[in-house]
C-alpha cells in the first residue's frame, strides 16, 4: 500500500495534522501565532546546516527550530518588546537559511519544496518522521495538558496550584518545535502556521471545552489534508498550499455559520 505515493501523501498529511491540531489550539489561545511562524521560518536555517552536515533534514529544523524557540522564551521581555525580538530572529533566520543553501553547490536541492512543502514526494522514511514526532505530540501535550492549560489560563493560578509557568512554556515550546520540524516537509516553512492557527480558529466558535475544540481542530487539519490533495490531483495545483486553502475555506465557513448563529 505504502508504494502508492498518493496513500504516503495522505497518511503524511493526516499525522501532521494530528500533531499540529493540539498544538495550534494553544497558540491560539496564547495568541503565539507570530511566535509559532518565527519557529517555522528558523526551520529553513535548520535545513540548510544539516545538508551542510549531512545530517537528516528532521534533526537540523527541530534543532534550529527548538534553539530559536528557546532562545526567543528567555529574551523576551529583556530589553526587546517580544514582537520585535520574533520579528528580527524569524527573518534573520530565514534569511541566513537561504543564503547558507546557495553555498551547498555539491547538493542538489528544491529550495521551494521546503519554503511550500513537497508531501507529494515523501518516502517510507518521511512518514515514519511524521508519525513518530505526531506520537512524541500527543504524548506530551496528554501528559502535560492539565497543567498546560492552568498556565495558559493564569500564570498565578498555576503558581498557587504548584505548577511552574516556564516549565509549561518550555514544554509548549519544544512541542511548536516538533511539529515544525514534522510539518516542513509536508506544507514548507512559510505555511506550517496556517496548519497550526487555521484549524483551531475554525474549531474555536463550535466547542464548549478545550478538550473538544482540540479534537475538532485535529479533524479539521486531517479532513483538510485529505481534501486538499484530492482538490490538488484533480486541479494539477501544488499539494501544500492547496491544503492551506482548504483549511482557509473552512474557516470562513465556520466563521460565516457562527456569526449567524449570533445573529439568529
Amino acid at each position: 500500500m505504502l508504494d502508492d505515493f498518493m496513500t504516503r501523501a495522505v497518511l503524511a498529511g493526516i499525522g501532521t495534522g494530528l500533531a499540529a491540531a493540539p498544538a495550534g489550539c494553544f497558540v491560539v489561545w496564547r495568541r503565539m501565532a507570530y511566535f509559532g511562524d518565527a519557529t517555522a521560518h528558523a526551520a529553513i536555517l535548520g535545513v540548510a546546516l544539516s545538508l551542510a552536515l549531512s545530517l537528516p533534514v528532521f534533526a537540523g529544523a527541530l534543532g534550529v527550530a527548538l534553539a530559536m524557540a528557546v532562545t526567543v522564551t528567555l529574551l523576551t521581555g529583556r530589553g526587546q518588546a517580544g514582537d520585535t525580538l520574533l520579528g528580527v530572529m524569524a527573518h534573520s533566520a530565514l534569511a541566513f537559511g537561504l543564503v547558507g543553501v546557495s553555498f551547498l553547490t555539491d547538493v542538489r536541492i528544491d529550495v521551494m519544496a521546503y519554503l511550500f512543502g513537497d508531501i507529494l514526494a515523501v518516502s517510507r522514511g518521511d512518514l515514519a518522521v511524521i508519525w513518530g514526532g505526531a506520537a512524541l505530540v500527543l504524548g506530551l501535550v496528554g501528559w502535560r495538558w492539565s497543567a498546560l492549560l492552568t498556565a495558559t489560563l493564569s500564570p498565578d493560578l498555576a503558581r498557587a496550584a504548584g505548577i511552574d509557568p516556564r516549565q509549561e512554556q518550555m514544554i509548549l515550546t519544544l512541542v511548536l518545535a516538533v511539529v515544525v520540524a514534522v510539518a516542513i516537509k509536508v506544507v514548507g516553512a512559510l505555511l506550517i502556521t496556517a496548519l497550526l492557527i487555521v484549524p483551531a480558529a475554525a474549531a474555536r466558535p463550535f466547542a464548549r471545552t478545550p478538550e473538544a475544540m482540540a479534537g475538532l481542530a485535529a479533524v479539521l487539519a486531517m479532513g483538510s489534508a485529505w481534501a486538499g490533495l484530492r482538490a490538488s490531483y484533480a486541479l494539477d495545483t501544488p499539494a501544500g498550499p492547496t491544503i492551506v486553502c482548504v483549511l482557509a475555506l473552512c474557516f470562513a465557513v465556520a466563521s460565516a455559520v457562527s456569526g449567524a448563529s449570533r445573529r439568529a
